[in-house]
């Protein structure tokens, strides 16, 4: 089924779409720092170039897109009626690139969290919030 928007609408929608300083992200950051965690944004050294790196705690935050990351049994993660091909090639591109570079930084040491944006909605946004920090202060072997 064709686009029903023109491609240069389709690429302005597109090109506003944040790779970084996501709110999702912002909030997750906030909530660290008012909490005490130091840490540092996409590290280009570290594979994936990770949201949120915590070094004392040997932890890594990814904060994923439902829709982009193909997120299981999501109802945010539809796939779109039109060009339904194309989205499912990208999706599972992003799908085998996060499985990749999350096996190469757990390889390397680090602990990897993946928060999904849907546990981020207010009604459940406390309780993720302390999930997050209790996973931070756990010991790897937990």
């Amino acid at each position: 089924m064709p686009d029903k928007i023109s491609q240069a609408t389709r690429s302005h929608n597109m090109s506003k779409i944040k790779g970084k300083d996501t709110k999702p992200e912002l909030l997750i950051r906030r909530f660290l720092f008012a909490n005490g965690f130091r840490y540092r944004l996409h590290d280009k050294k570290l594979p994936g170039k990770p949201d949120i790196i915590l070094p004392k705690y040997e932890t890594i935050i990814l904060i994923n897109g439902c829709f982009w990351h193909g997120h299981l049994n999501c109802n945010r993660a539809s796939i779109p009626k039109t060009r339904t091909e194309w989205w499912l090639e990208k999706i599972n591109k992003n799908i085998a690139n996060d499985q990749k570079n999350t096996k190469a930084l757990e390889e390397k040491g680090w602990k990897v969290l993946v928060i999904w944006t849907c546990k981020l909605r207010p009604i459940l946004l406390n309780q993720s919030l302390e999930e997050i920090r209790k996973c931070i202060l756990a010991k790897k072997s937990d």
